[in-house]
């Protein structure tokens, strides 16, 4: 007879793999499974995009606002009317805030009940407030934009409103006709010839006409035309217009001096040196040239 006791002892140790097949089961998942959590662990060390706790300041946007430059610095060509902006896109940067709402006691875009005792004042008295500023609104609106660009945009707002206005159109450069001729050097008489030469005849000079200030200065200085030109080019403003004798008359008696003090500091709606980083010398070099233009 067989021991039950015996029977009994080789059943409980027994293990759980009891053929070939089942054993290469288990030894391959003793390898694979290990290597799976490896990798999935792997990659949750190494993700950059691993949420915060409780904010978004790891995201790439919040660092790139972060870093992100102060400001910018936009280099303009004022002397080139293709880099000018259109009224609408003036507005659009500068002028909407208020305009558009109606805030701060702005007339609304639009609104042709609130634009109408405007444009009644004209054209002209529009552009001055704007440049120089009016009530709750500073000079240009608080912008960067040249006169013609501002004068774009009032065109653009009171046009909206009701009014007829014109675009204003840019500005012209001095033509050649109008400058100064060069002055002429004084020639002197050819001596007659011999046989008809008077006896010790005196030396005959045909003296010059008298030589304008200007012509002193033909070269256009470089500022003006980068930065004075687009107000006294077309005498916009409040502007002398470059060679009008009338508009200047009553400035010329400051002097020089006293008229490159103004540009210098600024005037009306002027800014400080036009606007422009010129020196002082050449500050007085294109107000002595737009002097020179009208004596």
């Amino acid at each position: 007879m067989s021991d039950p006791s015996h029977s009994h002892d080789e059943e409980n140790h027994e293990g759980p793999i009891k053929t070939p097949k089942q054993l290469i089961v288990t030894v391959l998942l003793s390898f694979v499974v290990p290597v799976i959590a490896i990798v999935l662990l792997a990659s949750f060390v190494t993700a950059n995009k691993k949420p915060s706790a409780g904010s978004d300041a790891l995201t790439a946007e919040s660092i790139a606002r972060r870093i992100a430059p102060i400001g910018a610095v936009t280099v303009k060509d004022v002397a080139n009317p293709a880099s000018w902006k259109t009224g609408e896109q003036v507005f659009a940067a500068q002028c909407s805030a208020c305009h558009t709402a109606g805030l701060a006691g702005a007339p609304k875009f639009g609104d042709a009940a609130a634009w109408a005792p405007r444009n009644a004042q004209g054209y002209d008295v529009l552009l001055t407030s704007a440049l120089k500023g009016k009530n709750a609104m500073g000079a240009q609106g608080g912008g960067d934009f040249s006169d013609i660009e501002i004068g774009r945009a009032v065109v653009y707002m009171a046009n909206k409103g009701g009014a007829s206005f014109a675009e204003p159109a840019a500005p012209t450069a001095p033509t050649a006709e109008a400058a100064p001729a060069p002055a002429a050097e004084p020639v002197a008489a050819a001596p007659a010839p011999a046989e008809v030469k008077p006896a010790e005849p005196a030396p005959v000079v045909v003296a010059a006409a008298a030589v304008p200030a200007a012509a002193a200065t033909t070269a256009v200085p470089a500022l003006y035309t980068q930065a004075c030109s687009v107000c006294h080019g077309a005498g916009i403003a409040g502007a002398p217009k470059l060679g009008d004798k009338a508009a200047w008359a009553p400035r010329l008696a400051q002097g020089i001096d006293g008229l490159t003090a103004n540009a210098i500091k600024g005037k009306n709606a002027m800014p400080p040196r036009g606007g422009s980083q010129g020196s002082d010398a050449d500050i007085k070099a294109v107000v002595t040239y737009m002097v020179n233009a009208v004596k």
